[in-house]
């Protein structure tokens, strides 16, 4: 029998300033998690651990991240990079086509990264708290994405393509200076809610009754 610290290993919260060498080491890691240390880079040693499915590096002074994270085709399930000092993420995360979740939240992104619509198995989505200003029509090739959470930023609107978002169940606005939204939302078959509250720069749109009156949850 395999010996759970074999694959999985826990840093948490161990005052690291740099990840140790011998954990590039361990190759047969499945799941790796280094949060809530005082990391401000991570080695590109790290697209050795190729059996990594979850990665968890948030709550650290990270200001980049490795090439090399695309090399870890098995992160399927968890990419946590919240509450850092990242301003963009590498085009070679686009490879990541099994990931699941993302999490670059409370970092410092002025645009959603180029890599995020190629990762065509998101099934959630979380972008709060950063500087966004606008989101590409290439969101629109999420078409899995079932939560996209946009608390938060500096949107003014949404694109139209977030019509093709036909398995998204929650869409979280709030905290953004919303000046319009597409009546494409109205038809996301599986919306179960809408989530506009502390937005006080929006005149509700007309077919916001008709989501609420096919059982959408509406808060504003």
């Amino acid at each position: 029998m395999q010996n759970p610290s074999d694959v999985y290993l826990n840093l948490w919260k161990q005052q690291l300033t740099r990840v140790p060498d011998s954990t590039w080491k361990l190759v047969d890691t499945e799941m790796l998690v280094l949060a809530d240390n005082q990391l401000s880079e991570i080695s590109e040693q790290i697209g050795g651990l190729r059996k990594l499915h979850t990665l968890d590096l948030g709550h650290n002074r990270l200001t980049q991240i490795p090439d090399a994270l695309g090399d870890l085709d098995n992160l399927r399930n968890f990419l946590y990079l919240h509450d850092n000092k990242l301003t963009g993420l590498p085009v070679s995360l686009a490879r990541l086509k099994r990931l699941r979740y993302l999490n670059i939240s409370e970092n410092a992104f002025s645009e959603l990264p180029e890599c995020i619509p190629n990762l065509e198995s998101l099934v959630e989505l979380r972008a709060d708290d950063n500087r966004l200003t606008v989101i590409p029509d290439s969101i629109g090739q999420l078409t899995r994405l079932r939560e996209l959470h946009l608390r938060n930023n500096r949107l003014t609107s949404l694109p139209q393509s977030v019509g093709a978002l036909l398995e998204l169940r929650q869409l979280d606005l709030r905290g953004n200076p919303l000046v319009q939204l597409p009546e494409a939302i109205a038809k996301l078959p599986k919306l179960e809610k809408l989530d506009l509250r502390w937005v006080s720069t929006l005149a509700m749109p007309p077919w916001i009754d008709a989501l609420e009156t096919r059982g959408c949850l509406v808060y504003f």
